[in-house]
């Protein structure tokens, strides 16, 4: 039975009691510079120079498309690693979306594994290996959403999606088949992360 919730409700953005541990990934240099230039000074960021499934974490973070389809980059990795993944996500953005996930939602499917249990799909791109634009804001939104979902979004059993996920294994967002310069990805996240775990100002 799929396990899946969205993230497209604002919900309040008040100071959080926690964060989540957001494990950023990289398996080349110059993305692994640009995450720890923005993870510096940002508790319960941190910086891992490898794969994403080196991780011990709850859920990983699977920069897709809005469609759902598993077949290139990070997402073929995901997709090999666990075979029932592609159609829990594919079923969920039918189910929930029509048949289209759109930039700057996202959705949590079980893996079918134990570890991690949990993917989040969070869609940069439309379609299947579209280049995006250099001024792209799309790692933003997908991280934004990302974030959205793990502080409001609920799992069928009532359970929000924070109180099954401690830790996140995030890799780049759009730095792959998207083009998107790993600075880029990195200031965008750091906003995102920013944007949802910092307080509102009092009035």
């Amino acid at each position: 039975m799929l396990v899946f919730v969205s993230a497209d409700t604002e919900g309040e953005i008040n100071a959080p009691v926690a964060v989540p541990r957001l494990v950023l990934c990289a398996v080349d240099e110059p993305l692994a510079l640009a995450w720890l230039a923005v993870a510096e000074g940002r508790p319960g960021v941190e910086v891992h120079r490898g794969s994403v499934l080196d991780i011990v974490a709850e859920a990983v973070v699977s920069p897709a498309n809005s469609l759902g389809w598993m077949r290139g980059g990070i997402d073929a990795v995901y997709a090999r690693a666990f075979p029932q993944v592609e159609d829990n996500v594919r079923g969920a953005v039918l189910a929930l979306h029509g048949g289209e996930l759109p930039v700057g939602e996202a959705l949590v499917v079980p893996t079918g594994e134990t570890e991690p249990q949990w993917l989040i799909s969070a869609p940069t791109m439309r379609r299947p290996g579209e280049l995006l634009p250099g001024d792209t804001v799309h790692p933003y939104l997908a991280a934004r959403a990302v974030l959205r979902l793990w502080l409001h979004g609920r799992l069928e059993d009532g359970r929000f999606v924070r109180q099954a996920v401690r830790t996140i294994a995030m890799p780049g967002l759009g730095t792959g088949v998207g083009g998107v310069a790993p600075t880029t990805c990195a200031r965008q996240v750091a906003a995102a992360w920013d944007e949802v775990f910092s307080p509102l100002p009092r009035r």
